[in-house]
């Protein structure tokens, strides 16, 4: 939050990660299911410099709201796509619209990650999240989710953290926060961020949210996506009484409510 501040009316302003993350529920709510166009349209029409974004999430918005197709400004930055953790932290709103099939989120979290971070290592550090939330809506136990993603991921690079990440885990005491940024990261890639925040929020899911947030920012870097990706797979677990009371200070509370709630009657029609 230090980055955005506070509004005129003395609420939290949110970052881009909130952000992205509402733009993502709007869009498959309005859509009725993940539609790449008009997902990109929305990431475009929300985009605000304020918020904190990455230069080149940055520049590739401006274009898809100047009128180029998303998919010709995906890879103008980077030659395969953006690696960084942008796909991640918007991650967490596929596994809620699709709660109950790991393999229609996979699919999900493809298409809404390949708009803003094509690369391989991006798609996965955001696929990971995804099903690291979607574990937690059933209470798996932290080191069977663990395996899970071990299971699951295709690069060498995340499935070492997330070897690390089991042993840190396997302590069932947080280790120094020097030693965690040295072992698994803290910066705006996938590989340095994604398996951080899977640690935070299972390490501290029988704790306190604010233990968990006061730690995340101790460890510096990224702070704010990291947050946004641990406290995600956290709250999946609890659910938003321990949040109700935060939910009053921050802006649009009232609406981003209401797309939980959205969200959940897509989730669970009757």
């Amino acid at each position: 939050m230090a980055r955005t501040g506070e509004n005129r009316h003395g609420l939290l302003r949110y970052t881009d990660d909130t952000q992205m993350a509402m733009d993502t529920a709007h869009s498959i709510l309005t859509a009725k299911h993940l539609d790449q166009s008009h997902l990109a349209q929305t990431f475009a029409n929300s985009y605000r410099w304020s918020r904190g974004y990455g230069p080149s999430a940055a520049k590739l918005l401006r274009g898809i709201r100047s009128g180029k197709h998303w998919q010709t400004v995906n890879c103008a930055q980077f030659k395969e796509g953006s690696f960084g953790n942008g796909a991640a932290m918007r991650a967490p709103i596929v596994a809620l619209c699709f709660p109950h099939d790991i393999d229609q989120i996979k699919t999900a979290v493809v298409q809404s990650a390949e708009i803003t971070h094509a690369h391989t290592l991006g798609i996965e550090g955001a696929t990971l999240i995804a099903i690291a939330t979607a574990l937690s809506l059933t209470h798996t136990p932290p080191l069977a989710l663990v395996d899970r993603l071990i299971a699951e991921t295709q690069h060498d690079e995340f499935k070492a953290k997330l070897l690390v990440c089991r042993s840190l885990i396997a302590i069932e005491h947080p280790i120094p926060l020097a030693m965690l940024k040295q072992r698994l990261g803290n910066g705006i890639t996938a590989t340095q961020s994604c398996v951080t925040a899977i640690y935070f929020a299972l390490q501290y899911r029988a704790q306190p949210f604010d233990a968990m947030l006061a730690h995340i920012i101790q460890l510096g870097g990224d702070t704010d996506t990291i947050a946004a990706m641990a406290g995600a797979i956290w709250g999946a677990s609890h659910g938003d009484s321990p949040l109700s009371d935060k939910c009053e200070q921050i802006e649009d509370a009232g609406y981003i409510l209401q797309l939980a709630d959205a969200l959940y009657a897509f989730a669970h029609p009757s």
